[in-house]
């Protein structure tokens, strides 16, 4: 009964209001510092590396959204015998009395701050020189991972927020892999926080140029962590001198000019002392400073080192920091310890990931499979085969612990200083066929909410609100608004997701799905256009798998898709390019869906270059394909753009007989609209001719057919060409008025003129 309080989705305890386990739960936490906490039986909770607890008779069922991410052959219950589940009450106990510690914020580091305060403020050499600065001033704070650069930089941010009115703007440029960012990513990224938007596409050189145009005259504040090279830099430095740029390294940056480094190592003693006292409170440091100053040493000032020691502490109420010192220097001799500079962090994360029970500490080290190390509930359930609710209640206390940083409501951050020692743990204790299967229920589970995110796109009462009814709770959404702010939350993640399951190679079925589910999303909630930039990534993920599985179609159809991208950002000659790729692929294939499509991309591009008669030809091509596959409406369509390219080529004999051609395949297709469209060609076709009496009757039928074809707006727009005509032609003048009039009426939403008929005009 103890665990009702927590692994429910919302009952019976309020969601966001977790209350801890009572206190016969609690009680079984292991009273000695440092030791793994005891089950209810009092034996230690089951820890076979790499394999999840056994499931338990009467154990309480799983929430029905992670059982369900896999195949019922490869499920594995996440229950374990001596736990009472994947958390237990003892689990639970010390991750609620971590995260119940509060007085969490940023110490020290105050020499540092004044010093690059006055950076800031000091001439730089184009100001010696008595030039004006040509480009923005960079500070650099250099340290290695763990040892407070990152917090330094966001608090000097934080303070120096009010002197740059236009915003501060911060990116990472090292991927949780240890991988520089792309360039033209981060750009972008930057970009779409400046509310501008580049074309799908682009190229870093574009990218660059369009976010140093949309920073010029601005006071921004560009915050850069984690830069793997001056190149990165120097590809995103402003060139407006009223732009701060602080940049987060391991080492300098050579090759970007007047940067001004501040190196960070370790807190001085009193500031050290105050980072442990937000975790472990006021009262164990008063009772002992001499272990306090003591452990200080131990962890070299390293900040993330005592973070993990507080945090330690923090669970443990009861120990003193005398004990957690005793416990870090009992601790055997480590290959880490070889490092100096990574010995204080490596014994703490050993220390702290030690006292974790094994279901925490599996998913812990699971948590470096999620996208750009960001996770929330739902990426920690299924990556743990566990409950939302204990996914939830489990990124609460590893934040609590100081293991992971809170990025937003529900969202944290693996830190980049841990990353390397959880994949170590991970590949040391998980097999790598549970890694794998570790990173396809995330993946699955991502492809179910993409799904039930474009269901609610759909309108109210319609199939796929019914079924998005009947989905899981954890997985439903209440309206589209709440669909389309989860997907533009989470759409950085979701397409590193993408990415990182492309580039992993080892699960491209699932890859594809993903992909699929998220270009289908964003085109339920953006439209095509709104889409593009995205989409154009994704199609280029799908290229890539394809040319690496050799599947032909999925590659004809995603160069069909990037060309069409392209050719509306104006590459023309690239879009070309493509579409001639996707048309070896397609035949390659023998698939003519693909073919046709690829062949009438071409003719579009030539089209769009004025090259009429290569596109009358590649046009001709596809209308051979469509007819010997008896595709009626695709031949109208392509019917009606050979008359178009014929007519625009001064050939209007040819245009004629493609125009009377699309409007008898789109009378036999029943496209009402396309055979009004396809009158109103014919009748152009007539009169440029010399065929007025002809072109007269037709314009008559033309206006006739567009009053049935329900479509209003080609309606009105038939009706001017076919009263514009008339008055050209000699036709009746009262008809003409007529027809004008009904333009009108329908442009302004009001009911169409009933006057004389179109056809006593002829």
């Amino acid at each position: 009964m103890a665990e009702q309080a927590v692994d429910t989705d919302g009952e019976p305890g309020a969601p966001g209001k977790r209350q801890p386990p009572p206190a016969a739960s609690a009680s079984s936490a292991s009273s000695v510092p440092g030791r793994p906490p005891e089950s209810a039986t009092g034996r230690p909770p089951e820890s076979v590396p790499g394999r999840p607890p056994e499931s338990a008779p009467g154990s309480p069922p799983e929430d029905e959204t992670s059982s369900s991410d896999t195949p019922p052959r490869q499920r594995r219950s996440t229950a374990g015998a001596q736990d009472g589940g994947v958390w237990s009450g003892a689990t639970r106990a010390v991750l609620f009395a971590a995260a119940a510690s509060v007085g969490r914020g940023f110490a020290g580091r105050r020499r540092e701050l004044l010093s690059l305060r006055a950076d800031i403020e000091r001439a730089g050499l184009d100001t010696i020189a008595g030039r004006k600065a040509a480009r923005s001033r960079v500070l650099l704070i250099a340290g290695r991972p763990g040892w407070g650069r990152t917090a330094l930089a966001e608090e000097l941010a934080r303070r120096l927020a009010d002197d740059y009115p236009d915003g501060v703007l911060s990116a990472r440029l090292t991927t949780s892999a240890g991988d520089p960012v792309p360039t033209e990513r981060t750009a972008r990224e930057l970009l779409g926080r400046l509310g501008v938007s580049a074309p799908p596409g682009a190229d870093e050189d574009d990218l660059g140029e369009a976010l140093r145009a949309a920073l010029d005259g601005k006071r921004v504040l560009l915050l850069l962590d984690d830069v793997a090279g001056a190149e990165q830099v120097d590809a995103l430095l402003p060139d407006e001198p009223d732009c701060l740029v602080v940049a987060v390294s391991r080492g300098p940056l050579t090759g970007v000019p007047d940067v001004r480094p501040c190196t960070v190592g370790g807190l001085d003693v009193s500031a050290a002392v105050g980072l442990l006292a937000q975790y472990t409170g006021p009262t164990r440091i008063t009772c002992d400073p001499v272990a306090a100053q003591s452990l200080v040493e131990e962890c070299a000032g390293q900040p993330a080192a005592l973070v993990l020691v507080g945090g330690w502490l923090a669970a443990r109420p009861q120990a003193s920091v005398d004990d957690a010192l005793a416990r870090l220097r009992e601790l055997p001799p480590d290959e880490g310890d070889l490092d100096h500079g990574a010995r204080p962090l490596t014994r703490a994360f050993r220390l702290a990931y030690a006292a974790l029970p094994s279901a925490a500490a599996r998913m812990l080290r699971l948590l470096v499979l999620a996208p750009g190390g960001s996770a929330d509930a739902q990426i920690a359930s299924a990556l743990a085969g566990c409950s939302v609710a204990d996914g939830e209640a489990a990124l609460e206390g590893f934040a609590a612990y100081g293991m992971l940083r809170p990025r937003g409501t529900g969202r944290y951050l693996v830190p980049g200083c841990l990353d390397p020692l959880l994949r170590e743990r991970l590949a040391a204790e998980e097999r790598p066929a549970e890694v794998e299967l570790a990173r396809a229920r995330m993946l699955e589970r991502a492809v179910r909410q993409l799904h039930t995110c474009r269901l609610a796109a759909e309108p109210p009462g319609s199939p796929g609100r019914k079924k998005l009814a009947g989905m899981p709770k954890p997985l439903r959404f209440s309206s589209s608004a709440e669909a389309a702010g989860w997907l533009e939350e989470r759409l950085p993640t979701l397409i590193e997701a993408a990415r990182m399951a492309v580039e992993t190679g080892q699960l491209d079925t699932l890859a594809r799905r993903l992909v699929a589910a998220l270009t289908h999303a964003l085109t339920a909630h953006r439209g095509f256009e709104g889409a593009a930039v995205e989409l154009y990534g994704l199609h280029q993920l799908v290229l890539d798998v394809a040319r690496r599985r050799d599947l032909p179609v999925e590659r004809a159809a995603a160069l069909l898709n990037l060309g069409d991208l392209d050719g509306g950002a104006g590459r023309v000659d690239k879009a070309l390019a493509r579409y001639k790729s996707a048309l070896e692929a397609a035949r390659a294939s023998g698939d003519p869906y693909t073919t046709g499509r690829a062949l009438e991309s071409i003719g579009g591009t030539y089209q769009a270059l004025e090259d009429w008669h290569r596109a009358a030809d590649w046009y001709g091509r596809a209308l051979e394909l469509r007819l010997s596959r008896r595709d009626t409406p695709a031949a109208a369509r392509l019917y009606a753009r050979l008359g178009t390219v014929h007519g625009y080529a001064g050939r209007w004999g040819e245009a004629l007989r493609d125009w009377r051609a699309a409007a008898a395949a789109c009378r036999r297709a029943g496209d009402q609209p396309g055979y009004a469209r396809a009158l109103g060609g014919t009748a152009d076709a007539q009169e440029r001719s010399g065929r007025p009496r002809e072109a007269l009757r037709t314009w008559a039928e033309t206006a006739a057919a567009a009053r049935t074809c329900g479509d209003t707006g080609l309606h009105a727009e038939l009706a001017r060409h076919a009263a514009d005509a008339m008055d050209r032609l000699g036709g009746d003048p009262a008809v003409a008025r007529s027809l004008r009039r009904t333009a009108r009426r329908i442009e302004a939403g009001e009911a169409e003129d009933t006057g004389p008929s179109p056809q006593s005009g002829a």
